[in-house]
């Protein structure tokens, strides 16, 4: 027994650790921010170049610190292929990012410091390596035997995926013939139930600090690959399978890829079951830096969302090129499209190396028949400016003309090391401008509102959630621009505090309308009282 003279001060210091502990839970950020993270490239934690769990898990500092609230990954389980889509064992974590154990570990420290974690998932495709393929091919009795589409009778002719696609090859090489999974198949639905369950509840007791809190659906499509074998997969599979999985965990969250990038998604809502989308319209549209095209995007991506679902708004993703690539390498462009990307409204979604400025453009067949192609845009994240060191995640090195351009320069300005001590950076700009949109209830829960002005290259909206207003305004263009910004609004009842969020310049306030003068890309933020 400890004698009270030796308790109390235990007790006063488990009050003092419960308050602080307290403190912290209730000044994280309400609003959430993903992280994208092509998890191969982002932290080697045990020197063999290929990022992995416990690398991500060791940079978790870094990205509270940078201010984002969630992690998306790419797939965990086992492919021969670098990207982990096609798989060959659904029920494995591929070894170069660990073990089962690992990922566990991983969620629930994501869990701890109050962030969330998402999965992506691709299970309509295997390779022929995967065990339904060598088991079924050519044996009809097989218990896989419909898991897989065949085009014959004697299971000796698996489909081809979409463009006609019976093989791809690696970036290493390595190639593998691919087909497509019979979603239509009883006893593969329940296999996909059982999987996804695994990942939300890992032990099975049913409180989920061990599982993740959603999955994103690649190429999630009602006619898979538009062959009309695999149709009204809306309400033969998708919707089923997240009814169950709600029934497991009613908090888990769904966000679908449309496979047509051209649609606005609604249908994934009404029809599919989902939660969230991507802006894949709205995502263009703050490429374009084009006034007209931002406003009618935003105004259908954000004004027409059903009540309850979420788009997740994002500038770049692993499968197209860098938004830095988009621009040629302009900061003062990227600073705009962070800038839209964090306060259009939504979630915003933020690549990894995004916020460092890293480019990169691959490109359809740029190293010929290849997934090759795409690692322009997904290499190693940047953290020092010699762009060598401890956890370079440079599994390419070496491997071919992929490696020979690499995007990353010593010393260019292009890194973590490089950018965190300068004011001016990037990657300053992003966190200063994260932390000011997740201390604003109006810019992280709040409502979209174009807002007209009268210069066609000065963008303006407003970010509204009940008495608090906040009006944004974004010069599109390389040279000063004045505009007068009209913020008569049934959502706000302007007066005469203007109060400055975000930015250096001053505005005139007129009751209904603000007098703005900005900079070549400048960017405003102003709360409306």
């Amino acid at each position: 027994m400890y004698s009270n003279r030796l308790a109390l001060p235990f007790l006063v210091s488990l009050l003092f650790a419960y308050c602080a502990c307290t403190a912290q839970k209730a000044s994280r950020p309400k609003g959430e921010i993903i992280y994208h993270v092509f998890q191969r490239s982002f932290y080697d934690s045990n020197g063999d170049l290929h990022g992995d769990l416990n690398g991500l898990r060791s940079k978790l500092d870094y990205l509270q610190d940078l201010g984002v609230t969630s992690i998306l990954t790419l797939p965990v389980y086992a492919s021969l292929f670098y990207h982990n889509y096609f798989a060959t064992d659904f029920d494995k974590i591929d070894p170069r990012f660990g073990n089962m154990n690992e990922f566990v570990t991983l969620v629930k420290e994501v869990h701890r410091r109050g962030m969330k974690i998402y999965l992506d998932m691709e299970t309509q495709y295997v390779t022929e390596d995967q065990l339904w393929w060598k088991d079924a091919f050519g044996n009809t009795s097989s218990k896989y035997s419909d898991y897989i589409l065949w085009d014959d009778s004697a299971n000796k002719k698996p489909s081809s995926i979409i463009f006609g696609i019976t093989e791809l090859k690696g970036y290493d090489g390595t190639a593998r013939k691919i087909t497509t999974a019979n979603l239509y198949s009883k006893g593969l639905q329940e296999y996909n139930y059982q999987l996804f369950k695994k990942y939300i509840d890992p032990n099975n007791d049913g409180k989920f600090d061990d599982g993740v809190d959603g999955f994103r659906f690649d190429h999630m499509m009602d006619d898979l690959d538009y062959k009309g074998r695999l149709t009204n997969l809306f309400n033969k599979f998708w919707v089923p399978l997240i009814t169950r999985l709600k029934q497991v965990n009613p908090a888990i969250s769904f966000v679908a890829e449309q496979a047509n990038w051209g649609s606005f998604g609604f249908e994934y809502f009404d029809k599919g079951g989902v939660d969230r989308v991507f802006g894949f319209r709205l995502q263009l549209a703050i490429a374009s830096f084009d006034k007209n095209r931002l406003a009618a995007m935003a105004d259908t991506t954000l004004g027409m969302l059903p009540a309850g679902k979420e788009q997740v708004v994002f500038i770049e993703n692993h499968d197209m090129q860098r938004f830095a690539s988009t621009v040629n390498k302009n900061v003062a462009k990227e600073k705009v499209g962070a800038a839209l990307n964090l306060l259009l409204g939504g979630i915003p979604s933020i690549y990894y190396g995004q916020e460092l400025g890293m480019f990169g453009a691959g490109g359809f067949n740029k190293f010929g028949q290849t997934d090759a192609n795409d690692i322009p845009q997904r290499e190693a994240f940047e953290w020092y400016k010699a762009d060598t060191g401890k956890g370079m995640a440079l599994w390419y090195k070496n491997t071919g003309p992929w490696w020979d351009s690499t995007n990353l320069k010593p010393n260019d300005g292009i890194s973590l090391e490089e950018e965190k001590g300068d004011p001016n950076s990037l990657w300053s700009f992003y966190k200063a401008l994260i932390k000011v949109r997740q201390s604003h209830s109006e810019l992280f829960n709040g409502r979209y509102q174009t807002l007209q002005n009268n210069n066609d290259k000065v963008f303006s909206f407003l970010r509204y959630d009940g008495k608090n207003a906040a009006v944004i305004v974004v010069n599109l263009s390389n040279i000063v621009q004045q505009a007068v910004v009209n913020i008569a609004s049934n959502n706000i009842t302007p007066g005469g505090n203007i109060q400055t969020l975000f930015g250096k310049e001053k505005v005139v306030n007129n009751n209904n309308s603000l007098s703005v003068n900005l900079p070549a890309y400048g960017i405003g933020v102003w709360k409306v009282e």
